[in-house]
Formats: structure tokens, sequence, C-alpha cells
């Protein structure tokens, strides 16, 4: 009887050993409401992991290094240091060429996204190479002890030449927004950095092609040997209208809780873009918070312009040594003769590199004070229109420009 008894026993234990269990309950597999048994896949048939959502995506290594540093198959360049600026591309023309007010300025100004792309093919094709603008020129101390500027030798993979780029005004402001612009970087879905903004049908996209920062970012990705020490860009930013499309900015007028608040949401939405950014190449500039004229000789006015933009946006993308000139207007005049009040207290906020605007990639190191003076050059519908051979060393423009798509307006070459 005893011997009948255990053996029951054996065979309900069997029995509940063979029931199927329910998942232990875990942050990735929580346990289902209700009480119905977990169902099992069919046979030959694995069931698939339940989907993760929330988590972090690991970036891709990427590697900067200087160019100032000698290796094995690099040159010395002693040469000219080109530098090409853009503005914000033109993402959707129809809506920028649209006949109302904005359209001969976007057209002066701007280069769309096709005509950007056949740019950096161009320069690819003709053998330059990015630099990072800050790795060009560096302080040191004179051999009176004072701090002085001195252009750095630049190792290059033999048959290159360096050209550094830079884009103005990539804030976004509210007028770009209706005339066929991105609004906004993000970071996609694959933690690379896109852009946010509304097709012509006000439908939400979120794309790496169209706007110029991750245009570049991929392009750099297909041809690494267009930038062989990581170098992107520089990216001159103003600050009235906040940066890379979030709001950041403070106003004078009717301010309140609410309005702190959400700046403060959008300064930490920013942080995670800017991160990136850094982390694969790009660098960032001042271009005065409120894209103010630096040759006024309004001192006071520029002291509290340039507060204002350490404040608000050097707080955010850090410290840099670079400002960029709004509308190409030069301190005290005549910057690389004159070192007058404005340029004194400019260089005295950290500044060292001066950037204007030019005919041709001029630079200069002041000798009076630690200082750099460049120009730069400007792709854009003017000179697409009427520089042409000038910018033959870069690009043709009559394989560069949109006519079809652009104003009918004057072109000098055609």
């Amino acid at each position: 009887m005893r011997r009948m008894l255990s053996l029951l026993l054996i065979l309900l234990l069997l029995g509940a050993c063979g029931a199927p269990a329910a998942p232990a309950p875990t942050q990735e597999n929580p346990e289902p409401a209700g009480t119905e048994e977990p169902v099992q896949p069919p046979e030959g048939e694995e069931e698939e992991a339940p989907e993760e959502t929330g988590k972090p995506v690991e970036p891709e290594p990427y590697e900067i290094s200087s160019p100032t540093e000698a290796r094995e198959g690099y040159v010395p360049w002693e040469g000219i240091v080109e530098h090409l600026f853009f503005h914000p591309v033109i993402a959707y023309p129809e809506l920028a060429f649209d006949g109302d007010a904005q359209t001969n300025g976007l057209d002066d100004f701007m280069v769309t996204v096709d005509e950007y792309n056949k740019i950096l093919q161009s320069v690819y094709e003709k053998g330059y190479v990015l630099v990072d603008i800050a790795d060009v020129w560096s302080e040191t101390a004179g051999e009176d002890g004072a701090p002085k500027m001195v252009r750095n030798t630049l190792y290059l993979p033999e048959g290159k030449k360096p050209l550094i780029l830079s884009y103005d005004d990539t804030n976004y402001y509210p007028y770009m927004l209706e005339n066929g612009f991105a609004y906004k970087l993000i970071l996609g879905e694959d933690g690379k950095v896109a852009s946010w903004g509304l097709d012509p049908a006000g439908q939400e996209v979120v794309s790496r092609d169209l706007d110029a920062i991750p245009i570049l970012d991929k392009f750099v990705e297909e041809h690494p040997d267009f930038s062989p020490f990581g170098a992107k860009g520089c990216l001159s930013l103003t600050g009235y209208e906040g940066i890379l499309g979030y709001r950041t900015q403070t106003t004078t007028e009717g301010w309140d809780g609410a309005k702190e608040a959400n700046r403060q949401q959008e300064r930490e939405a920013v942080k995670p873009i800017i991160e990136e950014l850094r982390r694969t190449g790009w660098t960032f500039g001042s271009h005065t918070w409120g894209h103010i004229r630096l040759g006024s000789g309004n001192l006071g006015k520029i002291q509290t312009d340039t507060q204002r933009w350490l404040d608000e946006v050097g707080s955010l993308v850090g410290e840099t040594t670079i400002l960029f000139y709004p509308h190409g207007e030069r301190p005290d005049g005549n910057d690389w003769k004159n070192t007058g009040p404005a340029f004194q207290y400019l260089q005295a906020q950290g500044f060292r590199v001066f950037c204007s605007v030019g005919v041709e990639s001029f630079s200069f190191i002041k000798k009076d004070i630690c200082a750099v003076i460049c120009d730069r050059l400007h792709p854009d519908g003017t000179t697409l229109r009427h520089s042409r051979d000038r910018y033959l060393q870069f690009y043709d423009a009559k394989d560069i420009m949109d006519i079809e798509i652009r104003p009918q307006r004057e072109i000098s070459w055609a």
C-alpha cells in the first residue's frame, strides 16, 4: 500500500513538471496581465525575443586626430589653407523660390541640397581634404614671453590639399521654416544626427539627405579619405533664435516662469545633439548673439551681446576661439591694420581666429595682439551666377547651378 501511494505521488509530480511554466517577470519581459497561460510556439519555431524600447543606441566609433602630427606617408603642407562657408541649404526649392519677398535673398545667399552635394563631390575629386580650423593656427609664447599665434605645419596625404568648411546661421530661424529648410537637428533611430522638418505637403520628414550637416556626415562615411583626421566643419552660431533649431534664447519682453521652463527643456533637448556633433568632428564658433554689426563702434553693445552669447550659447557648446563676423563686417574698420577697443575686447574674451568674408582665403597673423584674421569664400547663388572663374579651383558653376529651379535672373557666364 505504501508502495502504491509513493508511485501515485511520483506520477503526480511528473505531470506537474510537464505543464508550461510562466516566465519570471523581468524589466524586459514584465508579467502579463490576466491569468492566461503563455502560448508555446509551434514545434520547430523559436519564439522571438520581445523588442527592447528606450535602450540607447551604441554609437559607432569615431576617431579624431591632429594634422599637425608628422606620420609616415604624409607630407608637410605650407601653402594656403582654403576656407569655404555655407548657410543652411535649401531642401525644398519650390518653397524657397516661390516668388515671395524672401525669394531673391535666398537665391543670393544659399545653395540647394543638389548643388551642395555636387560641390562636395567636386572638391573631393579635386584632392581637398577636411581640416579643423582650430588645427591651422596655435597660440604660443614669443621670445619675449608674450602670447602670439603661429601657423602650424599640416601633414597631409601626398597630393592632397587642406580645406576648412564653416556654416553660418545654423540656428534654423523662423523665416527659414516657411521657405524650404529643415526645422532642426535631431538624433535618428540609429543615433546619428539627422534633420527634422515638414515637406511641402506638411508631412513630417526625418532625413540625413536634406540638411548640410548630416549630408556631410554621410559623405565622409562613404569617402573616409575626404576627412583623414576626422574633421567635419565649424558651426557658426548666433543665439537670438536659439541654436540648431532649439529655442534656447531669452527675450527682454514678457518673460515669465513658463517661458523659462520651456527654454530649459530646449536646452536639455539640444545637449545630446551637441555631444554627438562634437564626437563626430564638428566644432563651434560664435557669430555673435544678435548677428550684430561689429564695425558700429558701439563697444557697450558689443560687450552686452558677447556676454549674452557666452551665457546662452557658449554655456551649451563650450569654449571656442573662433569668431565669425556677421555681414563680414570687421571691428574697428580694418581689423588687420587696426587693433581698436572692439577688437581688443573680443580678443580678451578668448577669441583668437577672426573670420570675415572675401574674394580669397586670405589670412594674416597680427603682430600687436595674439590673433589671426582670415577671409572665407562663399559658395552661394551670387557667386554661382557671377564668380565662376574665381571658384574653378573648387568646382565649375556650370556643372553645379540648378538653373531650371532658381529664379530667372542674370548669369554672367551664361
